[in-house]
């Protein structure tokens, strides 16, 4: 695997430390990092509230991506608070794609020794009007 990759891995993993902030929201459970075509590096944690209206790691770090003006991710991972690489959710897979649509090509940490293209885990995306016969 590619160092910078096994360096997103070491980031996301230094996040994923899940915090009670109070009774009703916990942060950190999920740790992520992206790193962009510019070759810069953004990272966020889910937030988990009681009312339900937390948000993933990968929201947090693309939140922060787009804050700075970038929208191009080369490479994501999420990893849990178990130390565990998670593949994104359908929720996230869908806000990378539509953050850039050539977002398709970012490569998905699955371990470190697999990535995958974000094409191939989101092959009929709800906006692929190709797919319609």
């Amino acid at each position: 695997m590619k160092k910078e990759y096994l360096e997103l891995i070491k980031k996301a993993s230094a996040l994923a430390k899940a915090k009670r902030h109070n009774d009703s929201i916990t942060s950190g459970y999920v740790g992520c990092a992206l790193l962009t075509d510019q070759g810069n590096t953004y990272t966020g944690v889910s937030i988990d509230a009681d009312c339900a209206i937390g948000f993933c790691g990968e929201h947090s770090a693309i939140a922060q991506m787009i804050t700075a003006g970038e929208d191009r991710i080369k490479a994501i991972v999420a990893v849990a608070d178990e130390k565990d690489i998670l593949p994104p959710c359908g929720r996230c897979r869908e806000l990378i794609y539509q953050t850039n649509y050539a977002n398709l090509d970012t490569e998905v940490i699955l371990s470190k020794d697999k990535t995958i293209p974000l094409g191939e885990l989101l092959p009929y995306n709800w906006q692929n009007h190709s797919n319609k016969k």
